[in-house]
């Protein structure tokens, strides 16, 4: 196919979305982790179910970076999850030095592609890949957002039981607990929620979305989301790779949008082939203002630990 898109990491966020990028048909997909086999046997699996999932695209697996050579997009999945015992720095710190070293090793053979972060904790990982990459602000976005907002859909669909066609939703804000889901702006077929439901249930799916990962990880025990991060992902990356100009929130590097300078953060931005191509200004109350200096300010802590472990 004429797009390739190299996916770092190959536990199931980076497997999943190489496996919807290859049945979506959107381009050849290169899997990389440092497992010896793992990469590869993924990708052949893949490749043998193509067949049956009637698409051509091509999916191919690797421990080095060679075959990723000029990849469209480069999507990192790559990192760990917060193990007991384990403390915030030390989180910070191994994945730093993770999105480090696989950024600058992506960059190096993709110099024009467009880097989407997945990896936790995502706004802070923006920073790093940002500086690791020296690729411009535009060509480094993080996917939180679009998966924030389609919890807060699938919750409003559940609680209003509509079909999640007729759900828009905006989260703006860093990917935790300080984001901030904007019922004003959330909508079932262009009606906004707050003309559908009370202020009580608005507040409890709002709770809900931000909790959303930290649910999964109740009840999984010993792993994480990664079916809705993958379609996030993905849905990103159809928006460069098809041009569509398509407005999602996503962390984006601001100097100055919001009040906010130097730091990435969740916005509604238009994703076309050139990555950020605009970052929405939308108009807030002073609470939504709050909430969003609030997030931002939860952000900053996050990257002047980066600095100081560094």
């Amino acid at each position: 196919m004429d797009k390739k898109v190299t996916v770092i990491g190959a536990g199931n966020v980076g497997a999943t979305t190489a496996q919807r990028l290859a049945e979506k048909e959107l381009c050849d997909v290169v899997l990389i982790d440092i497992a010896e086999g793992l990469p590869q046997g993924k990708a052949l699996d893949l490749v043998e179910a193509a067949p049956i999932e009637k698409h051509d695209a091509f999916v191919q697996g690797s421990n080095t970076y060679d075959a990723s050579a000029g990849s469209d997009i480069i999507i990192i999945t790559a990192g760990i999850p917060r193990k007991p015992g384990m403390s915030r720095d030390d989180l910070l710190k191994t994945n730093m030095n993770i999105m480090k070293g696989v950024t600058a090793e992506a960059a190096k053979q993709s110099p024009e592609a467009i880097i989407i972060i997945v990896s936790n904790p995502l706004d802070a990982m923006c920073h790093v890949a940002f500086d690791a990459s020296g690729f411009p602000k535009n060509r480094v976005i993080g996917m939180a957002g679009v998966l924030d907002s389609a919890r807060f859909r699938a919750f409003i669909a559940m609680e209003l039981k509509v079909s999640v066609e007729n759900t828009h939703a905006f989260v703006l804000g860093g990917h935790g607990d300080t984001m901030v889901p904007l019922p004003r702006y959330s909508t079932v077929a262009g009606i906004p929620i707050t003309e559908l439901m009370s202020e009580d249930r608005i507040e409890a799916l709002v709770d809900r979305t931000r909790k959303g990962g930290g649910e999964i990880v109740g009840l999984l025990k010993t792993g994480s989301a990664f079916y809705a991060p993958a379609s996030a992902a993905v849905e990103m990356a159809e928006a460069i790779l098809k041009d569509k100009k398509k407005i999602l929130p996503c962390a984006a590097y601001l100097e100055g949008e919001y009040g906010i300078n130097g730091l990435f953060i969740g916005v509604p931005v238009k994703l076309g082939a050139k990555g950020v191509e605009e970052i929405i200004e939308i108009n807030l109350t002073d609470s939504e203002k709050n909430g969003l200096e609030n997030s931002a300010e939860a952000v900053r802590e996050l990257v002047a630990a980066l600095k100081k472990l560094a």
